[in-house]
């Protein structure tokens, strides 16, 4: 089947389903223009290929993306809407709207409402914006979360090296000066709630004096990738995909240091080497 049939295949199922995701109004975006035209591009060339699996949209969405400026705290504005900024992104923001396109598109969805409905509802607690304290700030409330409600898989347990290592969740609540949505005390009381479940939280981890060449051979392209941290009350401090380079994985990642998304020139094991609070990683795909 050419681009253009698979195009209107597509578009017709779509158009005989429900209708997803929220209004304009609802969301907060840089440039409603610009961002769903990039979005809408995206999802069209991305479905040009019907038979290709949720890591390789993955992989194919993420490339095309880089080279976007890195900007962080574009999800900072009160009162918590959807955010939507394809211009400049954050480590996070860059991985949650390209897992939100992936899976827009194997639903074989084309528009970005779409795009829209899937990313509130893996950037949100239950898939709904309910404020502040809704959204999945850590890592393993994000897992957790999404685990539960179909989205993704994490496989960290079954790679080789793989343990586990157990810590209190409180980061935010023990640093609210950092956070000035925290100001608000309901907010706050909210989250501090959230935290609670995450007391001494246990979850798997793959230690970076443990990754071997058996664990790197568990990677595929196009997986999820979360840097576990030493920093107190944290579990992760950095997050990204994998991409193979003339055989070993590498991070693609919206990287601080090179201000821009950028495929890391050294290879993954390299980087968690160098990285001093970097204690070992976490893996995840997007759910088939």
């Amino acid at each position: 089947m050419n681009f253009r049939k698979a195009l209107l295949s597509l578009t017709a199922c779509a158009a005989t389903t429900a209708a997803w995701g929220v209004a304009p109004g609802e969301i907060r975006w840089h440039n409603e223009a610009s961002d769903t035209t990039k979005i809408a591009n995206l999802l069209q060339t991305a479905a040009s290929n019907e038979s290709s699996t949720p890591q390789q949209r993955i992989t194919y969405i993420a490339h095309a993306l880089t080279g976007t400026p890195y900007e962080s705290g574009t999800l900072e504005g009160l009162p918590e809407r959807l955010t939507i900024d394809m211009s400049q992104f954050d480590c996070t923001t860059f991985v949650d709207i390209v897992l939100a396109i992936a899976k827009t598109s194997c639903e074989k969805r084309l528009t970005w409402h779409d795009v829209a409905h899937n990313l509130e509802n893996m950037r949100y607690r239950n898939g709904r914006v309910n404020g502040y304290a809704s959204r999945l700030h850590y890592i393993s409330d994000w897992a957790i979360d999404n685990s539960q409600r179909g989205n993704i898989v994490e496989i960290t347990a079954d790679l080789a090296g793989a343990s586990h290592e157990i810590k209190t969740l409180d980061f935010m609540s023990t640093h609210r000066d950092k956070y000035p949505a925290l100001e608000d005390q309901a907010e706050f009381d909210r989250l501090k709630n959230n935290e609670i479940g995450y007391r001494s939280h246990r979850y798997p981890i793959v230690k970076t004096s443990r990754i071997s060449k058996a664990t790197l051979a568990g990677l595929r392209e196009g997986d999820m990738v979360a840097l576990t941290t030493k920093l107190a009350g944290l579990d992760v401090s950095h997050v990204g995909f994998i991409t193979i380079v003339d055989g070993a994985p590498h991070l693609l990642h919206a990287s601080s240091s090179a201000g821009q998304v950028v495929i890391d020139r050294r290879t993954l094991t390299d980087y968690l080497k160098r990285a001093k609070n970097v204690t070992g990683i976490r893996v995840f795909r997007l759910k088939d």
